[in-house]
């Protein structure tokens, strides 16, 4: 005797999740320009090899126990490989209820996807395209409740810790969803199509009194330029899954296990002459800062993270003889290059990727020093600054810093590291101090310059003399400061991040310090 009647249930139970909300639903999430949570993780894995999981739960409907309806849960759920490599990932299924969560779960239940990332020891994605909570859970539940969702959020800060996680937000984003978009290494939004807020238009009217629409309320221009929110801006949903195969390519699986080398076609020995001018001699002209990662690191290699936000400092992932590293540079084409308080909180993050997950860590120095003035310090510059010292001297990653051009008081401090493996160049171009040679000279002579006959002409003469004393060569004579020719500075890179290996490999494991959002 067959099992074949139970077989063509489970196929019934399996087309009827299928259709998800139904075919009116997937009409209206098709007319938004937004694909189904299906479609998304076909476009997103590789081919056959997503693993359904809890994908008979759901809500049915029987007359005379025969099954004659069935409504899957918001979301759907399971492991696939990326670019062979296996990653849990979790998507909202906005063609139901909104993919705003109802009842379920209990005694006997199935593991959740966060839980299954942490103990698997592998990436989590969140395809996010979620309402959060709904007041028509509490009809079906005939009550209400009181929030305690941090018993699903312990584990989702645990994994940050553990395993690489990266949130997309594929649609309007609200509630618990919304928090989780951030509890995340990466993150990225649709342009035109992706908000993100914890109460939308409807919240904002009944709580402030004033109309505002979903995009002027939490859209991409609003979290990758202003409110540093989200990294990065995807051009449409294929986009953004290029930019998560991407990110996670450079991570390895989890704490437990080094990065994975990719292409070392790229000669270590290859020397860019351009790299002896792309600093130029006038500190009055700015040059562009990627010329040198695109010169020095493996070609095509950079990845950017938050290009719109905090873009006086450059930060992302790359690689050099195939192994992967953080990389950040100043960027003097935005606010000279001064650290303010978006670029110090893109670098603490950075800092926290490679520590967590075994990254060498290079920068490329320009550093003017922290952003001052009337807004910096209504916006706690100060704090923001004692953030960034922490994070460097409790990080333990390998570090090299390459000095290109300025590095002036703390900020400058900053791009150095006392302890564990850490090794600094110069180029001949590098200039430093605690403090610019003009404004310093304003402050430390002032009673001089403005008791002198001619003000303008001591002023000058007493920077003159202040200038000749700051060649790098000086300080070599004095401290040993290495001072290379810039078109060594590749070579010079691999072997660095070639002996970091080893220095890694003893750093297996969760970090030290918990990884911060």
């Amino acid at each position: 005797m067959s099992w074949e009647r139970e077989l063509e249930e489970l196929a019934a139970r399996q087309a009827f999740a299928a259709r998800m909300g139904g075919a009116e639903g997937v009409a209206r999430q098709h007319a938004r320009g937004k694909l189904t949570v299906r479609e998304r993780i076909d476009a997103l894995a590789d081919p056959d090899s997503f693993r359904e999981f809890m994908g008979l739960t759901g809500q049915a409907t029987y007359e005379a126990d025969r099954l004659i309806d069935f409504v899957p849960r918001p979301a759907v759920e399971g492991m696939l490989r990326l670019d062979g490599r296996k990653v849990v990932v979790t998507g909202g299924d906005f063609t139901v209820r909104g993919g705003s969560g109802g009842a379920g779960g209990g005694l006997g239940s199935e593991l959740p996807a966060n839980r299954r990332a942490l103990e698997w020891r592998i990436p989590f994605v969140r395809l996010l395209d979620a309402a959060g909570g709904s007041v028509r859970s509490f009809e079906e539940i005939g009550r209400t409740y009181l929030p305690d969702g941090n018993v699903w959020s312990t584990v989702d800060v645990q994994l940050l810790s553990r395993v690489p996680v990266v949130s997309a937000v594929l649609g309007s984003v609200a509630g618990l969803p919304a928090i989780n978009a951030c509890l995340a290494h990466f993150n990225l939004m649709i342009r035109d199509t992706s908000q993100l807020f914890p109460g939308g238009p409807p919240v904002v009217k009944a709580a402030l009194g004033y109309d505002i629409t979903k995009e002027e309320l939490g859209g991409a221009q609003i979290h990758t330029r202003r409110s540093g929110v989200v990294d990065n801006v995807a051009e449409d949903e294929h986009d953004a899954f290029r930019q998560i195969r991407r990110f996670l390519s450079y991570l390895p699986a989890s704490v437990w296990e080094l990065p994975p080398r990719g292409d070392t076609t790229d000669p270590v020995t290859r020397r860019e002459d351009a790299l002896l001018s792309v600093v130029p001699r006038d500190r009055r002209q700015v040059y562009d800062a990627h010329r040198i990662l695109d010169a020095v690191l493996d070609r095509d290699s950079f990845f950017e993270i938050a290009p719109r936000y905090g873009a006086a400092r450059i930060t992302g992932l790359g690689r050099i003889n195939g192994f992967p590293v953080g990389v950040m540079a100043n960027n003097p084409r935005q606010k000279g290059g001064t650290t303010d308080l978006a670029a110090g909180s893109k670098v603490i993050r950075l800092i926290q990727l490679c520590d967590t997950f075994h990254l060498p860590l290079v920068s490329f120095a320009d550093e003017p020093g922290f952003m001052v003035g009337l807004e910096a310090e209504l916006a706690g510059i100060e704090r923001a600054g004692a953030r960034l010292v922490q994070t460097v001297c409790e990080s333990r990653i390998p570090w090299i810093t390459f000095v290109v051009g300025r590095l002036y008081g703390v900020a400058g401090q900053c791009h150095h590291r006392p302890s564990g493996m850490f090794r600094r160049y110069a180029w001949p171009s590098a200039n430093w101090g605690s403090m610019h040679v003009a404004g310093g000279a304003a402050a430390a002579y002032r009673r001089e310059i403005e008791s002198a006959p001619d003000p303008e002409a001591r002023r000058a003469e007493i920077e003159a003399r202040l200038n000749a004393l700051a060649s790098p060569f000086r300080t070599a004579e004095a401290t040993g400061q290495d001072i290379i020719d810039p078109r060594d500075t590749r070579r010079l890179l691999a072997e660095f991040v070639e002996d970091a290996q080893a220095v890694l490999a003893t750093q297996l494991g969760p970090p030290a310090i918990p990884y911060r959002v």
